[in-house]
């Protein structure tokens, strides 16, 4: 269970940073950074810097020596080439890069820094390691359906192993933003809409990209989580966008993940791109000094984003790159990535008293601890060492955790009738659809190194699980977002011919993901017209969604008796698949995110506010909250997820009702598997606040289990809270617990009642 801090902390006045830079000594500034000396090595050429070295250690490009991929995701690559970035690097004039090309690029790089430049300071090599390197694991937002973040631990380990054998030292994750409106493309990299599970889902991956050796072992990669901060909040889901949200919102959400991401270890985060009340976040000294430094005493490094200090010149923030550059510095952020600004401005800037050099030696120095930390001084070549590409990547190990973990990550929204698991034989099979056959669009976007021509497609996984004697037939039916000339009429035959049809349909990978925000969450039109026309038929249908976010699933799709929501897998996309399609693994999964009625819900969350004039349950009321066409309710709720068994929940047992200021309450519920299948079951936890200072939402997750039932089996599933447990923010925006009557629900979902009671907590 989370405890989560009541007491209050002094905060120092963000005006007051100015003048505190400038009377900062630089060996004050070491001590107060770092916490622990630095090596030798890295003093000296910190003593020896000129200002533009220091600037120079405060500038990180993109690789000129990069991939396809790489070059896609990052379109303002260096013009000049390799040689032009090897003599900055000779000059001092870099920190390092990132998403470059393996081994021998960094090799070459880290050759120039180490023994040709005049300092010796050795470059960071970081990446975009999202969910995988080679062995690609599902996109973080369906490896979040799997409410396991012992799962996430080790895949985030598998990437760090595989990414550091390619000599990467840093990765730009965990995504730790709350994502509430899935009309936003990012909602794929975040773990959903909940901030409990955010907040464990996110230290998980911090604790498995660092390991538990020390940052210097050779498999260890330094965290990043991003993006500080309510990048998730953006107005309308359109990326870049404004966020204007109450500093209560802000603290309770929205800075709750990260704040459980710094207590996990991580040392560096990245500001966001957007703007939060009119402030960018890379300008913004309430989040990057109060918050971070004066309340949180956090002593990590904060990175722009990709160009993200230039961007307040369009943005209106700034005057011009050399405004851009004092702002974004003055404010706490330590490196600039991609624009150069500090490189070409911060020199000038400290020549003009305009940026104090005491702020530069801070800045200089969390960046030399990071290396540091790192190892890098010891020795530049740690993880650059092309024999460990033989052992560490793509291992079988690896594929194996690729399938377990795409298995746990597919979420059974309906299963009507039993139609699943399908037989393995005896039954002639049609797959339909632009995802039912083809290497593509299985990684899932936001990757870097990983392919899809290194992946199982369905059709594949789908034959291999039937055998030999497997009757399947594969028909397209139509593209993605264009129909094909005869592709209905061709889709439709094999369905005649056929006694089911397994229809995979959905987004593809450059659907979701970064500026890919869309103004209608729905299957594209396309595919919808090849639902409609399979569907008449008659034949039994299994929907296999392929997506980066909720979707709105209306017509044949979301009447077809069986739905399975299957996010991006990865590497083992087909078997995974399979493996939940013929029973040979159970659903275990349940939604991050809920899926709405319709996109004009959207932001939609399950943990909103009652109102004053909340629907209760049955039918839609007159002047209520409600739409015209819809309840305040999602269509598949929060937490929602169907298995192979039949799971009754009874027996809530509050113990006696009341909890102690200073004690506990355990609270416990039976769970009973009447089915004839083994499953898992996620049991959730919610809470409400029934009346407080500030209003509350309607239940807020506070606990969950995931319990393995046979079949007749049942199972005490026990939950322990405290008052931490029942903190929320208050009116003056700090952590606060308020004694009196909370709403307690042991259920399957956000949205479901499973056994329900109430307790009292008593003051002290």
């Amino acid at each position: 269970m989370r405890e989560a801090r009541v007491t209050r902390r002094s905060v120092i006045a963000a005006a007051a940073l100015g003048s505190a830079w400038a009377a900062t000594p630089l060996r004050a500034a070491l001590q107060a950074v770092a916490g622990t000396p630095l090596p030798a090595a890295a003093r000296d050429a910190l003593a020896r810097m000129t200002i533009a070295e220091k600037a120079g250690q405060l500038s990180i490009m993109a690789a000129a020596w990069g991939g396809n991929a790489a070059d896609a995701l990052n379109p303002t690559r260096p013009s000049d080439g390799f040689a032009a970035q090897l003599a900055d690097v000779r000059a001092g004039r870099l920190t390092g890069v990132f998403n470059g090309n393996g081994v021998e690029m960094a090799r070459q790089m880290q050759t120039a820094a180490v023994r040709e430049s005049r300092l010796k300071v050795p470059l960071i090599f970081a990446a975009d390691v999202i969910h995988g390197f080679r062995t690609i694991f599902p996109v973080p937002l369906g490896e979040a359906a799997s409410f396991e973040p012992d799962l996430a631990r080790r895949t985030a380990r598998a990437a760090a192993v595989e990414a550091t054998a390619a000599g990467i030292d840093w990765t730009f994750a965990p995504m730790v933003d709350v994502a509430r409106d899935s009309r936003w493309g990012r909602t794929v990299e975040s773990s959903g809409e909940d901030v409990l599970l955010g907040e464990i889902m996110g230290a998980a991956r911090v604790r498995g990209f660092q390991g538990t050796r020390g940052l210097t072992a050779d498999d260890a990669v330094m965290s990043c989580p991003k993006h500080f901060a309510a990048y998730g909040a953006a107005e309308s889901g359109l990326d870049y966008n404004s966020v204007d949200l109450s500093e209560r919102t802000l603290r309770e959400v929205y800075l709750a993940p990260f704040k459980a991401a710094f207590d996990a270890g991580a040392a560096t985060t990245m500001a966001s791109f957007n703007e939060i009340a009119g402030i960018p976040a890379t300008a913004n000294r309430f989040l990057l000094q109060q918050v971070l430094r004066d309340e949180w005493h956090w002593r990590g490094l904060v990175v722009s984003d990709y160009t993200g200090d230039l961007e307040m010149v369009d943005a209106g923030y700034a005057r011009d790159a050399r405004d851009a550059a004092r702002l974004a510095f003055l404010a706490g952020v330590d490196m600039s990535m991609q624009s150069g600004l500090y490189r070409d401005h911060l020199p000038a800037l400290v020549a003009a008293g305009e940026v104090p050099i005491a702020r530069v030696d801070e800045a200089v120095t969390r960046v030399l601890q990071l290396k540091a930390s790192l190892g890098l001084f010891d020795d530049p070549f740690r993880r650059i060492d092309a024999r460990r590409m033989k052992t560490r990547v793509l291992t079988p190990g690896h594929r194996a955790l690729a399938r377990e973990a795409g298995v746990k990550s597919i979420v059974m929204l309906k299963n009507d009738g039993g139609l699943l698991p399908l037989p393995r034989s005896g039954k002639r099979i049609a797959l339909i659809g632009p995802f039912a056959a083809g290497k593509h669009d299985l990684i899932g976007p936001w990757n870097v190194y990983g392919t899809d021509e290194e992946a199982i497609d369905l059709a594949t996984g789908v034959r291999a699980a039937m055998g030999a004697n497997a009757t399947v037939t594969v028909a397209a039916g139509s593209g993605i977002e264009e129909p094909i000339a005869g592709g209905i009429e061709a889709a439709v035959a094999a369905a005649r011919a056929a006694d089911l049809v397994v229809l995979a349909i959905g987004e593809s990978q450059v659907m979701s993901g970064e500026a890919q925000s869309r103004l209608d969450i729905v299957v594209p039109p396309p595919q919808q017209a090849l639902a409609e026309a399979v569907a008449a038929t008659g034949k039994p249908v299994v929907v296999v969604l392929k997506h980066g976010r909720a979707l709105a699933l209306t017509g044949a799709v979301l009447e077809a008796p069986a739905i399975l929501a299957t996010w991006f897998l990865g590497s083992e996309t087909g078997h995974a698949i399979a493996d939940v399609l013929f029973g040979r693994e159970s659903p275990s999964a349940r939604l991050p995110v809920s899926f709405p009625y319709a996109s004009g819900q959207e932001p939609y969350h399950y943990d909103h506010k009652a109102t004053g004039r909340p629907n209760g349950p049955g039918p839609l009321q007159p002047y209520k909250a409600r739409w015209r066409e819809a309840p305040n309710a999602a269509r598949f709720a929060f937490g929602h997820g169907l298995t192979y068994g039949d799971v009754a929940y009874a027996d809530l047992d509050l113990g006696s009702g009341t909890m102690a200021w200073d004690g506990a309450l355990t609270v416990r519920a039976t769970v009973t598997n009447r089915g004839r299948r083994a499953c898992e079951e996620v049991v959730q936890l919610y809470v409400r606040d029934v009346v407080a200072s500030v209003t509350r939402p309607i239940r807020q997750l506070r606990g969950f289990e995931k319990v393995r039932l046979a079949p007749g089996a049942r199972r005490v599933v026990s939950f322990t809270l405290r008052r931490g447990d029942l903190s929320f923010i208050g009116v003056d925006n700090r952590p606060v617990v308020e004694p009196g009557r909370f709403q307690l629900w042991i259920a399957p979902s956000g949205e479901s009642d499973g056994v329900t009671g109430s307790f009292e907590l008593v003051a002290a």
